[in-house]
């Protein structure tokens, strides 16, 4: 991989089952849950497009269907919305369907998450690139993924969001071992410890689901 390569393309895993959220996922894929007035991976793709990554790939996996008929235009339910005067619902269905350049690529077996972004290979080839996971919810206005690809730009390596979590929270996530670094925002991470007894966790500073790799 190539430091000096510009990221400009995002993985957004989407092939888990959501058990958490049955029985609402038995027959509708959780990442097209509402959130407000749009399914929640609109606003996890309106994050990649608003950080410049207009090209994005989603590995997806039975049932999922949904994720690319939503992405896709209807030109019927078009039309019905543009001689009705509806000029507010068009914009909003169109808006979803303009985003940038939508890819997908099923993951086949589900061995996990790790599987699943090498499943991304062959489309980012040696390139940077983000992760975004569904599972967390940023508001793009925060700019963090902006912010992310700006360090991996000036440092060439991975980049990893943390978030300050209590300290007796600590034990549900991934947790990093890191070194502050001087005059900056971002810290080094030394390692990552999933999920530790909270007597033997090295920070507070939780893993969330946003990456530039």
């Amino acid at each position: 991989m190539t430091s000096s390569s510009r990221v400009r393309k995002a993985v957004i895993p989407a092939a888990g089952l959501g058990t958490r959220f049955l029985p609402a996922t038995k027959a509708m894929p959780k990442e097209m849950l509402p959130v407000v007035d749009k399914p929640a991976i609109q606003y996890v793709v309106q994050e990649a497009v608003s950080a410049g990554l207009t090209d994005v790939l989603m590995i997806t996996g039975r049932n999922k269907r949904a994720l690319e008929d939503h992405f896709d235009r209807v030109p019927v339910t078009e039309q019905l919305l543009e001689a009705k005067g509806d000029t507010e619902k068009l914009t909003a269905v169109q808006h979803a369907t303009d985003l940038g350049e939508i890819h997908y690529v099923r993951q086949g077996d589900p061995k996990g998450l790790g599987h699943a972004v090498l499943r991304a290979k062959t489309h980012v080839g040696d390139e940077p690139f983000a992760v975004l996971l569904g599972d967390d919810l940023i508001d793009e206005r925060d700019e963090l993924l902006t912010t992310m690809i700006e360090v991996q730009a000036r440092t060439g390596g991975s980049v990893v969001a943390l978030i300050e979590v209590p300290p007796e929270k600590i034990s549900a996530y991934g947790c990093a071992d890191m070194t502050v670094v001087d005059g900056e925002a971002y810290v080094k991470v030394n390692h990552l410890v999933e999920k530790p007894a909270v007597a033997d966790a090295p920070s507070n500073l939780a893993v969330i689901g946003r990456y530039v790799l």
